[in-house]
């Protein structure tokens, strides 16, 4: 007994302590949260119907509306383009 406790001092363990391997866990686990979280905002993104520039489905419209506002185009434009707007936005069975 006396051979065994002086060939494993106490407080030392089995080897030279954990190292550095015990910072990998939570790098670990904390990159495959910031994964999720990327994946997440980028499936919302592209199934949840949002454009490119962030504004949703209305954001063509509102487009529209805006230059119809400043006169850019007049009310038959904007009458024509808001109707191919709507109708490439209904839903397709």
């Amino acid at each position: 007994m006396l051979t065994t406790l002086a060939s494993h001092p106490v407080g030392w363990g089995w080897g030279w302590g954990p190292g550095p391997w015990f910072l990998l866990f939570p790098l670990f686990w904390f990159g495959l949260i910031v994964l999720f979280f990327t994946l997440m905002s980028r499936r919302r993104r592209h199934w949840g119907g949002w454009d490119g520039d962030g504004r949703g489905t209305s954001g063509a419209r509102s487009v529209l509306a805006e230059r119809y506002a400043r006169g850019e185009i007049d009310e038959s434009e904007y009458r024509a383009r808001l109707e191919v707007l709507l109708a490439s936005e209904a839903p397709r069975s």
